[in-house]
């Protein structure tokens, strides 16, 4: 039997910050990991978006530290993990969108964010050749960005080996229990030891939580993107599209650090389960979206598409609870929503801090988190 001070479930765009700031604090880490290297789960389907752009106060001050260790790992670190600051822009063609947007901007500025309502001139200078017709203006945040999630996912990962985290890789977990203070993990490969035991599972949380006889409520549901062949750069920002299509709640492209463009699409109805065959009706469809508002990529190739999935809430928001279930030493950090990519890092630093740091459990920043919500509400920036 070994014996860690935390064992982490998963290897992703959660579980590898995370143990990156637990070893930096001298915790002696294991993370398990059924997959060959970290962020072969979901983290390898995420198209690199990162914004502190939401309707919630807990996801922007995550995220706004999120966008903190992003935008200076080159500067710290050394690392290139193609960093690119071009913000995130929203688009307005209807009156319902300009109100919706227009009250949130209230909140996220209370919450420190950069972000203003810009004209169509100003539109027109962030994504060049953007339709003009019927356009009103755009919620426009110049902090938020994007970055490599294959690039960041393995600067992570040699960051925390260099600070002392194991990653044991394919490796699967059978079972976990608890008694006399110590949860005990046994695996396809062995047994381990460890009083407290973090849930970084991603899709699969739910079956890991019940291990523990404790349900969450997380399924996920299947996304789609794709990339196309590098071009010059004609547009800044990641743009979001939230009007709703004929099988699409909003849809979303941005060109990155490669000068590609990279796209994703909400489906409507959600697909929910495992699936992450890519479908012939996805390409089809966003085409039609995109074209429609930024005619100029009618010639641009695709190259490839992929599926992946989303660990969905009911409310669209993330579940970190400390103890859950009443099992003290029980950690739970999932039920990203497919934006574990951009909390990953914020959630890694906070977690840390709350258990071996200075930072409060009790503090504001994951208080919208927790498990014992009634889930009524409902994200309003998915």
């Amino acid at each position: 039997m070994k014996n860690f001070d935390i064992i982490i479930a998963g290897a992703g765009s959660v579980g590898t910050p995370l143990a990156m700031f637990l070893s930096a604090q001298k915790m002696k880490v294991l993370v398990i990991e059924k997959k060959a290297s970290p962020g072969q789960g979901q983290n390898k389907a995420a198209i690199g978006g990162i914004r502190a752009t939401h309707s919630d106060g807990s996801k922007i001050k995550t995220c706004l530290k999120s966008l903190e260790i992003f935008s200076t790992w080159h500067e710290k670190e050394g690392d290139d993990i193609g960093w690119r600051q071009g913000g995130y822009l929203f688009p307005v063609y209807r009156e319902k969108e300009e109100k919706t947007l227009k009250e949130l901007l209230k909140v996220q500025k209370q919450f420190g964010l950069n972000i203003d309502w810009i004209s169509p001139q100003k539109v027109k200078e962030l994504v060049r050749g953007i339709n003009e017709d019927g356009l009103i203006g755009a919620t426009y945040s110049s902090g938020d960005g994007s970055a490599s999630p294959l690039l960041s996912i393995n600067a992570f990962y040699r960051k925390a080996v260099a600070c002392g985290a194991q990653f044991n890789f394919h490796e699967i977990i059978s079972g976990v229990s608890k008694g006399n203070g110590i949860f005990k993990v046994k695996t396809s490969k062995g047994e381990y030891e460890s009083p407290v035991f973090i849930n970084a599972a991603g899709a699969h949380a739910k079956e890991l939580s019940l291990m523990l006889s404790v349900d969450i409520p997380v399924k996920p549901d299947c996304h789609e993107a794709g990339i196309t062949e590098p071009v010059e750069e004609f547009v800044k920002p990641m743009v979001v599209d939230i009007r709703e299509g004929e099988k699409s709640k909003n849809y979303y492209f941005y060109q990155n650090f490669e000068g590609q463009i990279i796209f994703c699409m909400t489906p409507d109805p959600q697909i929910w389960g495992y699936d992450r065959k890519s479908t012939s009706e996805f390409l089809p469809e966003i085409s039609k979206r995109m074209l429609k508002i930024l005619p100029g990529l009618s010639n641009i190739k695709v190259r490839r598409v992929w599926r992946g999935l989303y660990p969905m809430t009911p409310d669209g928001f993330p579940i970190v609870q400390f103890d859950a279930g009443g099992i003290e030493g029980y950690i739970i950090a999932a039920g990203m929503c497919g934006q574990g990519f951009m909390l990953g890092p914020g959630l890694g630093w906070t977690i840390s801090n709350m258990l071996y740091g200075s930072k409060d459990k009790d503090d504001d920043s994951i208080a919208n988190f927790r498990l014992n919500r009634d889930f009524s509400g409902q994200e309003k920036l998915k």
